[in-house]
């Protein structure tokens, strides 16, 4: 939608005055406009019930709009709302604009008072614009003061990642009405050098000052000729508004480039998959160029537990910006990484007791690797080297990580004559929701006894095999593996990185079969998926014996160092995510998320083409019988709404906690979709749209 939000400075700063004369001058220009106010206090009550005193003012002036939560009493949002058993939320009242938009032409969002006016208890209006994420109109009161309520209001803006389109200087108060102790000369020369310094602070920082409107005599009842001079006046500001942002060409643009020079993953640099722009996020939605929105069933690779946008971490990043971004962790230390690591290990399992802070998942792996093998080889075992691994395992993309991923059917059989050859062990046979089979555990006994001698660690996705087939297995089989290693003195390594922080209904996966392992890795959802960190935790055992080593074997350093490890930034932010998970009913949503999930997966059960329909925690799976085209599936999602990227055999979505049931139902619904058209069409559902498009 062609939308702005229109905000103010503060209360009384001339809002609903300048939305009048923009829909007037809108008309004017042959532009179909429309306004409406997502909160409007003081209503009267009329012939059809309760009448908005800002949408008769855009009616006199010759404009359309309409209120959305109109309240009898005249104050703030929360306030009036909660006055009449009302509990104004962003996403609700968001929600409820974008429904009220107009089709064609401009529409305007009046805010109520300043940006940090209450919407509720939490929220503000700031929160509403985030969430409708529109480019914002700034009216600015021209009197004492503006100028620094002005560049205050322009900071959060851009603190809240919005763009300020323009700026509007309104004199909403006669001239008689001066500020205490200026003359009428002197308000005068307050008033000019207002629209000089705006127009300069507004050039500095991109934002141009479109219209300084003064005082219009006649203006308590203005007649038509008072509205034409105020539509004349705000003339510049409707064209820059009509015309603001990019163009279609400047999307084409951007997308041209894209193929031609990004490397986007998994994919070809000379014939790529196509790709969408995406403008901004909030909540569990994605907001596409030309104005798509779309119901994030990935998490954006399974990181966004806390969804976009969440004010927490977004305040988490800012604040530690403005202290310290980065510095070097050799040889310093500084309090987020402390502070991080001071929660982690609240959150751990049990035995868990040394943290080594990493750049991303791989290179945890990388790291929990090189600690295994530094451990035997400071316990005198040298020759203990090799590492086992599951069948359907996937730990990562860097070399040492890709040799524990499945050489077969893993997406590295291209590198396997370089990689280290690992030893290999069918995956666990006996699924998460039936009864442990005892025959499950005998190819890992078996092998594991065989190869002890040669062996460091071996490493495992916890209960949840994640890009391997999102194959969820019995936890006992976990609690077997952790007594074998315990008799045959091989180090557990637990690959936590997609299943940590509460995926699977546990703060870890490791707490199904109340295990400690050796060593684990985190990742993915440390940090909220603001930005990459992971960490490897260790037992004081391994750390103690890395430590004691003499120079022969190691001299008792652990040689891994990355360069941002330990970054400010990226633990402070892991701090505020941690904080918002524990305060937050993490488990209550994950598992109303599950019982949902199985809910609308349910009838894929019994399609022709699908193999199985399994669900835990907030993962929710449909394996087919064939391999799926990618393209052909997501384009079909897109279409209905929602982002999925399936691969291989497997359609999945492993959505934001913070998820809604109408939501989720956009991705259950489109999952169901997909896989009845895939029955009807060969397994390619696409084919149903170009069927629908020939008729």
């Amino acid at each position: 939608m062609n939308a702005f939000f229109v905000a103010g400075t503060d209360t009384d700063a001339g809002k609903t005055t300048v939305t009048a004369g923009l829909l007037r001058a809108f008309r004017r220009a042959g532009v179909p406009a429309f306004a409406v106010k997502p909160v409007q206090t003081g209503c009267v009550a009329g012939k059809e019930g309760l009448e908005a005193p800002d949408v008769s003012l855009w009616k006199k002036a010759g404009g359309r709009g309409l209120a959305l939560y109109a309240f009898r009493v005249p104050c703030s949002p929360h306030l009036a709302a909660r006055m009449e058993g009302v509990n104004l939320r962003s996403a609700e009242v968001a929600r409820a604009c974008r429904e009220a938009a107009a089709r064609e032409g401009v529409t305007l969002f009046e805010g109520a008072g300043g940006l940090y006016v209450p919407l509720n208890e939490e929220e503000t209006m700031l929160d509403l614009m985030r969430a409708l994420r529109l480019p914002v109109l700034l009216v600015v009161a021209n009197r004492l003061g503006c100028l620094n309520h002005a560049a205050l209001s322009l900071d959060a803006l851009e603190n809240a990642g919005l763009t300020a389109a323009g700026m509007v200087l309104c004199r909403a108060v006669p001239p008689s009405r001066t500020d205490a102790g200026t003359s009428a000369e002197a308000e005068a020369l307050i008033l000019e050098d207002n629209a000089e310094s705006l127009a300069r602070e507004g050039e500095r920082r991109g934002v141009p000052l479109l219209a300084d409107i003064p005082w219009m005599e006649n203006f308590s009842e203005p007649d038509e000729e008072a509205w034409d001079r105020l539509a004349a006046a705000l003339e510049p500001a409707a064209r820059h508004l009509a015309s603001f942002g990019r163009g279609d060409e400047d999307n084409e643009a951007l997308l041209a480039f894209d193929r031609a020079h990004l490397w986007h993953p998994y994919t070809s640099a000379m014939h790529p998959l196509p790709v969408r722009e995406v403008t901004g996020a909030s909540g569990a939605r994605l907001f596409l160029r030309g104005g798509t929105e779309l119901v994030d069933g990935m998490s954006s690779w399974w990181c966004r537990v806390h969804g976009y946008g969440n004010a927490r971490l977004v305040r988490a990043v800012q604040k530690q910006a403005a202290v310290l971004s980065h510095v070097m962790f050799g040889g310093l230390t500084h309090e987020p990484a402390v502070e991080l690591c001071r929660r982690l290990l609240c959150l751990l399992p049990q035995g868990l007791e040394h943290v080594f802070l990493a750049d991303s998942g791989s290179v945890a792996v990388e790291a929990a690797m090189k600690m295994a093998v530094q451990f035997q080889q400071s316990a005198g075992r040298g020759e203990r080297s090799r590492f086992v691994a599951l069948r359907g395992a996937y730990h990562g993309d860097t070399l040492g990580a890709m040799s524990l991923c499945d050489p077969v059917t893993g997406m590295h059989s291209l590198f396997s004559g370089v990689l280290p050859k690992q030893i290999f062990v069918e995956r666990p046979s006996c699924r998460f929701d039936e009864p442990f089979d005892e025959a499950s555990f005998a190819p890992m006994e078996r092998v594991l006894r065989a190869h002890a001698a040669e062996t460091a660690a071996v490493v495992v996705e916890p209960v949840v095999q994640g890009a391997g087939g999102m194959w969820f297995y019995h936890p006992e089989y976990l609690r077997r593996l952790r007594a074998l290693c315990d008799e045959l003195d091989v180090l557990l390594v637990a690959d936590e990185i997609a299943t940590g922080f509460g995926r699977t209904g546990r703060m870890f996966a490791c707490d199904f079969a109340g295990v400690t392992p050796d060593v684990m890795c985190v990742g993915k959802a440390l940090t909220g998926g603001m930005m990459t960190l992971s960490a490897v935790a260790a037992t004081r055992r391994v750390a103690e014996t890395i430590s004691g080593a003499d120079a022969a074997h190691g001299g008792g350093l652990f040689m891994h160092g990355p360069t941002f490890m330990g970054n400010p930034l990226a633990c402070a932010v892991a701090c505020a995510s941690l904080d918002e998970l524990v305060s937050s009913p993490w488990r209550e949503r994950v598992q109303h998320i599950e019982e949902t999930l199985k809910r609308g997966l349910a009838p894929c059960r019994g399609m022709s083409g699908v193999r199985d329909v399994r669900v835990l925690g907030a993962i929710g799976v449909v394996e087919m019988e064939r391999g799926v085209d990618v393209q052909a599936w997501q384009d079909y999602f897109v279409a209905r709404g929602a982002w999925i990227r399936p691969f291989g055999r497997t359609v999945y979505v492993m959505p934001p906690f913070v998820i809604s049931d109408e939501e989720l139902a956009v991705l259950t619904g489109a999952v169901c979709a997909a896989a009845a058209s895939a029955a009807r069409h060969g397994g390619n559902p696409a084919e149903e749209e170009r069927e629908r498009n020939r008729c």
